[in-house]
């Protein structure tokens, strides 16, 4: 079998081909959800990684066979709008207040001996903000218009796609900057030495929380608004 795996692809269209391929990035360090315009080449290279290992792993996944799962780039757009809010939004919803608490506690704990937690709480805090008003818009506005240019085809379903999504883009590079700010602050959320319970739990959500915003990011970026911008 012929790879068809190169360097010049891009990261989102090869997550969105197979979603396997976000676990090889993740173990990289790798941003596929607000990276995904970037090729391999170039996201490599940011890494010090070299592209052909990186690419032999790729392309492993060609010749493995996958084992049934969401084939988010074949589901339609109505469905995957209530998809992300079912199960992104809501866990975003759930995990926010527990991780303004966690990380307002840890900087107050150990701020002294971890400044670095300071600096993890006021992003925190932030991303918390962003994400609130975010969501909120995509579910009173930018999902609704886009339900709506599926059904009755509207120009003004249209122009509201167009620009909400610009917007929308935007502040998804915001928060997906802010937790890699977080991850890099924390040494890959590493827990130290002298860490309480409180420390280790607060790491470990900010860690599950990054790791469902990739997904969450990667299915509105490079498949959701894609297709919607198609419409």
């Amino acid at each position: 079998m012929e790879n068809t795996i190169e360097r010049s692809q891009l990261l989102g269209e090869i997550v969105t081909n197979d979603f396997r391929a976000a676990g090889i990035f993740k173990e990289a360090g790798i941003d596929f959800c607000c990276g995904g315009k970037k090729s391999v080449e170039d996201a490599c290279k940011e890494k010090n990684i070299d592209p052909e290992t990186m690419l032999k792993k790729l392309q492993e996944l060609e010749v493995t066979p996958a084992t049934p799962g969401n084939n988010y780039n074949e589901w339609a757009l109505d469905f995957l709008c209530d998809y992300i809010v079912n199960t992104h939004h809501s866990f975003v919803r759930k995990n926010l207040p527990e991780l303004i608490f966690y990380t307002q506690k840890i900087a107050s704990v150990h701020g002294d001996n971890h400044t670095e937690l300071r600096e993890v709480e006021a992003l925190f805090s932030k991303v918390n903000e962003e994400l609130t008003q975010h969501m909120k818009a995509e579910e009173e506005v930018l999902f609704p218009a886009i339900k709506a240019a599926l059904h009755t085809k509207s120009e003004e379903s249209r122009q509201l796609i167009r620009s909400e999504i610009a917007r929308m883009a935007d502040e998804h590079e915001f928060a997906g900057g802010a937790m890699d700010q977080i991850n890099e602050l924390t040494g890959n959320y590493t827990v130290p030495a002298d860490a309480c319970n409180t420390y280790l739990v607060a790491l470990k959500l900010l860690e599950q929380f990054e790791d469902d915003l990739h997904v969450h990011v990667h299915l509105e970026n490079n498949i959701l608004f894609e297709k919607a911008l198609q419409l």
